[in-house]
């Protein structure tokens, strides 16, 4: 048993193309992580790129979906190498980077994740021929940096140019789509049918599983829409976020509330406050 076990099983589900199932965390209560505990959830995404964090809460959120067996992955805002060694160092199990648009993006943080401790001409040269080291230093960067999973957003036109090149860089565990980003690059804003869309999407999937890197998504709005591209090939689903869930909670809670009493209104001391 190693405090990583649960990374590396996540990352030979990934590259094997089996399911796996997680959601985006917004809420640092300790009572959000208890509430996840026990759902068969096999990662949490934590966002940095939309939500103010410290690097306190951070850490401790990590550590703590980490002590009940779900992996946590933070998305940073860009592909910055010293963003991705931070919040490894943390207490993440793995990285995401936001908007990536080029394989030396990709290369960057494969050097962050993959190659630590590595720096300056030494990491560049092996970035560079897209190689490893050899011999006892091979062992020991293989062995250090067991189970950190590296996971980059796909989500605009350039992307989907370059996802050649991108897949090609050794190393990576998964792709992961961001539907609103992409439909809004390809002219189609959240258009989620339309053809455009759907063609992207498919290229996407069958382009990663055929390198064998997991393909996910994030945040699609509809459950059918997850199903329907999971029977094609996605195998990493993060299934909309706790705000989500709060929301269409409480909207189909008091619509049931107001209309069971005959009510076509509602939130009247909110209506009076508003300007």
């Amino acid at each position: 048993m190693t405090s990583r076990q649960n990374e590396i099983r996540f990352q030979e589900a990934l590259r094997q193309g089996r399911s796996l199932y997680g959601t985006l965390v917004t809420s640092t209560s300790p009572r959000s992580i208890e509430a996840l505990a026990g759902l068969g959830l096999d990662c949490v995404m934590i966002d940095t790129e939309h939500i103010p964090l410290a690097w306190d809460q951070l850490g401790w959120m990590c550590r703590a979906y980490r002590g009940i067996g779900i992996v946590p992955i933070v998305r940073i805002p860009k592909a910055d190498p010293f963003d991705a060694c931070r919040v490894l160092d943390v207490g993440a199990g793995g990285v995401v980077a936001a908007y990536l648009e080029t394989a030396g993006e990709v290369a960057l943080l494969r050097g962050a994740t993959k190659l630590r401790p590595l720096k300056g001409r030494k990491l560049e040269q092996l970035l560079s021929a897209g190689a490893r080291p050899e011999g006892e230093l091979g062992e020991y960067v293989r062995a250090r940096n067991a189970g950190n999973i590296l996971l980059v957003n796909i989500e605009s036109v350039a992307a989907l140019e370059a996802l050649d090149e991108i897949l090609a860089v050794p190393d990576l565990d998964g792709v992961l789509i961001g539907p609103h980003d992409l439909s809004c690059s390809l002219g189609v804003p959240e258009q989620y049918d339309h053809p455009l869309f759907e063609n992207a999407m498919q290229e996407i999937i069958s382009k990663a599983r055929s390198k064998n890197v997991g393909a996910g998504v994030h945040n699609l709005p509809r459950l059918d829409q997850e199903i329907r591209w999971k029977k094609v090939g996605l195998n990493l689903i993060l299934h909309l976020s706790d705000v989500t869930f709060l929301r269409t909670g409480l909207s189909q809670n008091l619509r049931a509330l107001r209309e069971a009493t005959g009510e076509t209104t509602g939130g009247e001391v909110a209506k009076a406050i508003i300007v």
